[in-house]
């Protein structure tokens, strides 16, 4: 016997909100199937109001607004048994972050949780990566955000460490990154990464999907840092109007995707990593298995 459930979540990033839509397949005997049924993205990019002015301004709070109340019929529409709504960096730190949560629960009827950096790179690592990774190997999963890059070291198919830096697009867009956070990322990623042979970067992030997918590549296959690079290379070569109208970015992607490489390389770099793989997985996916799951 076959039972369906729909799951959802709500991820409210510092460049991008997400409302995804799960189809959650349980059967008698076999292991639990999760697939997506809808995602829905809009680029609100709260981490320009955080971390310039430290607020969000009026206008992004209705544009919020408005999402969520398209979010919420949505789940109805789609018949949506339980969901989850986490902000992250950006609300983190704006000021009237908890403030605009209010407006918006009060509006839309959903309440969100602004989460700390350890629970958004923990919940991430509650997605299923015991089925992308080999447990004989290391891997350092790195997840660049807006706001903030999350950081997790696996081991033997366990986690070692984990730890988030404010080291987000948005930020290095405006900035707002000192060289003091650049060494404190590389101090620890050598840190944690020098007893261990062989590590391979499992990059988690719609920058780093957006690379693999350019790459046409089958999707349990690696990228090279030799290829990051030249893409890297290639990118910033070209003006931003260049990557919208000629390789047809997203104009809130055409920015952000530079800088998301910038992690991504240096991660590897520091790691001694030659290969990154990129599973399509974050924190709406880790959202839903740890609703599902009873982990939140």
């Amino acid at each position: 016997m076959i039972v369906i459930k729909k799951y959802a979540a709500i991820d409210i990033g510092s460049n991008a909100m997400r409302l995804l839509i799960t189809n959650i397949v349980e059967q008698d005997g076999m292991e639990t199937q999760f697939s997506k049924s809808s995602l829905v993205r809009v680029p609100i990019r709260l981490g320009q109001d955080a971390f310039t002015v430290g607020e969000i301004t009026e206008e992004n709070i209705d544009r919020m607004t408005d999402a969520m109340k398209a979010y919420k019929l949505l789940m109805k529409v789609h018949k949506v048994e339980k969901y989850m709504a986490c902000a992250t960096s950006a609300m983190r730190e704006a000021y009237n972050g908890k403030e605009v949560v209010e407006i918006i629960r009060e509006q839309s009827g959903i309440a969100i949780e602004i989460i700390d950096g350890k629970t958004e790179a923990n919940i991430i690592a509650s997605t299923n990566l015991h089925q992308l990774i080999d447990s004989e190997n290391t891997y350092l999963y790195v997840d660049v955000g807006g706001g903030s890059t999350e950081f997790s070291l696996f081991s033997n198919g366990k986690i070692v460490a984990s730890k988030s830096f404010k080291a987000g697009t948005v930020r290095l867009l405006n900035d707002v990154v000192s060289d003091i956070v650049w060494q404190e990322i590389e101090k620890w990623i050598k840190q944690i990464t020098k007893d261990f042979e062989k590590i391979s970067i499992i990059g988690s992030g719609g920058n780093i999907n957006k690379i693999f997918k350019m790459s046409g590549k089958h999707e349990d296959k690696p990228l090279s840092y030799m290829y990051l690079n030249s893409q890297y290379s290639f990118l910033n070569s070209l003006s931003y109007e260049q990557r919208v109208s000629e390789l047809g970015l997203n104009p809130d992607r055409a920015d952000v995707i530079i800088p998301a490489l910038k992690v991504y390389l240096n991660a590897m770099k520091w790691s001694g990593a030659r290969n990154i793989y990129v599973p399509k997985i974050g924190l709406a996916d880790g959202i839903v298995k740890a609703l599902y799951y009873n982990k939140i």
